[in-house]
């Protein structure tokens, strides 16, 4: 979803990758894949995405916005450092993420296992 405000960003879009509404918890979620290491900027960015959210998007009776990065890597220290005093809901989790050829064996073995 592209989230630009022209008055305030000056035309600038930026771009969340997943966005849900969760009924129960009456919120948005928003999700940012991330294939390398969770950044500084990376947690600023999702803060941005909740803030937007949470003015733009929310209506009357939606809880504020939860925002989750998924990364292949993470520093804990960093994470800890980064969100610091930040009032939102930003988490962030580190994936298991296998390489391209092992999840290829996986996939075949399966497939394989599959059709006996």
């Amino acid at each position: 979803m592209t989230i630009c405000s022209p008055s305030c960003w000056n035309n600038t879009h930026y771009r969340v990758d997943l966005v849900f509404y969760h009924r129960i918890l009456r919120c948005f979620v928003l999700l940012d894949l991330n294939l390398g290491e969770v950044r500084h900027d990376d947690i600023g960015q999702m803060n941005l995405y909740l803030g937007y959210f949470a003015h733009e998007e929310n209506v009357e009776g939606d809880n504020p916005p939860i925002g989750l990065i998924l990364s292949r890597q993470k520093d804990e220290l960093l994470v800890e450092y980064a969100t610091y005093g930040m009032n939102s809901q930003v988490f962030v989790y580190q994936l298991y993420l296998p390489d391209r050829e092992s999840l290829k064996a996986e996939i075949e073995r399966t497939l394989a296992e599959a059709g006996r």
